[in-house]
């Protein structure tokens, strides 16, 4: 399956149905009077987070997404059935933006979270609607209201607990297939990481996600190389792992070029917990390995981690850092307050229960 994080969408929701004029004609009743029913309404469109999709995949080959149009109203006071809606399934994490790229709709970030896009028209009176004392026999309707439609553009940020970041080669993806089940692709060149990857890591019985990202270089935010376009699937994190290479001249250097452009992306990145480690060590002697573990000490101003992917070594200690700091924050932070269901269009499922959205219509 291949990765897509961003995706154009266009939407329309259901037309109501257009409400009905007819008279009663039945045998020995001369005045019958008017009984046209009215219209259904529109199908709406939904968006709904759900489980088991980490990528828009799906989005590459369907764009286009229509809700049914409400039925016609009918004689004998028949009212038309309202259109179907129609639901877009997404990953956890995906945000919805007007066509703009900058008006957030909505941010779906709990599973079975739905909103409501586009809402269907409201189907139109029959002309039994317009009956009164002074005029008995009315012989208009009302037409159904069109429905909403619009371009929205999906955009992905993956859910993990613990990012993977730093230069190309650093040791990212050896280090996620080490301690989980993930299988990225790994060999000795730049950018062999092209999408972010996820894998669920396990220490002390305790279980967390890690999420693996291209590596940065020196003006990534101005488009150099990949980019930072990866950088929104770490922005949801708790902590972000800084893997530096043993194999580099001046890892120092190589701290600071990542930290800049952390900086350079903003949204808090550089507000979030760090743990900087020194990988690939398997290659060094116990001379230069300490020099290098001074050198990067002094650049980032805490002592570093010394890990290798390969031999094993200062793993278990690495995971355990993660998991104490995932887990404090995990504690600190307050319950998330399910939002209330004041209009159609937010629901919130409660395990596996559905919340009833109210159908009136004005």
């Amino acid at each position: 399956m291949k990765f897509l994080d961003e995706a154009k969408v266009y939407i329309k929701s259901g037309d109501g149905g257009g409400g009905s004029v007819s008279f009663r004609r039945e045998k020995f009743i001369e005045f019958g009077g008017p009984d046209g029913g009215d219209g259904g309404r529109g199908g709406d469109v939904w968006v709904e987070a759900v489980n088991g999709l980490n990528t828009l995949i799906d989005f590459r080959y369907q764009q286009h997404f229509k809700a049914t149009i409400g039925t016609h109203g009918m004689g004998r006071n028949r009212t038309g059935a309202n259109g179907s809606d129609v639901t877009l399934k997404v990953p956890v994490g995906t945000q919805i933006f007007e066509e703009d790229q900058e008006t957030l709709i909505c941010d779906l970030t709990v599973e079975g979270q739905r909103y409501c896009l586009a809402h269907g028209g409201n189907g139109g009176f029959g002309n039994a609607h317009f009956k009164t004392s002074t005029n008995q026999a009315p012989d208009w309707a009302n037409p159904g209201l069109p429905g909403e439609e619009k371009t929205i553009w999906l955009h992905l940020k993956l859910i993990a607990d613990a990012g993977l970041v730093g230069l190309p080669n650093a040791g990212k993806s050896t280090f996620l297939a080490s301690v989980t089940r993930a299988r990225p692709k790994i060999a000795n060149y730049p950018f062999t990481t092209l999408h972010p990857n996820l894998g669920v890591a396990t220490i002390d019985e305790r279980e967390f996600i890690l999420a693996d990202i291209p590596g940065l270089i020196e003006g990534a935010h101005e488009g150099v190389g990949i980019g930072d376009r990866f950088l929104g699937h770490v922005e949801r994190t708790r902590v972000l792992l800084h893997l530096i290479s043993a194999q580099e001249e001046k890892v120092g250097k190589a701290y600071k070029t990542v930290k800049h452009e952390l900086e350079a992306y903003g949204n808090e990145l550089t507000d979030k917990a760090e743990i900087v480690a020194l990988s690939q060590i398997d290659v060094l002697d116990d001379a230069e390995l300490k020099k290098k573990t001074k050198e990067l000490a002094k650049a980032c101003g805490k002592t570093p981690f010394q890990i290798s992917a390969v031999t094993g070594k200062g793993m278990t200690e690495v995971l355990r850092a993660l998991r104490d700091i995932i887990v404090e924050a995990n504690t600190e932070e307050k319950p998330a307050k399910v939002p209330k269901l004041r209009h159609r269009d937010m629901v919130v499922t409660d395990e596996g229960g559905d919340k009833d959205e109210d159908d009136d219509q004005p």
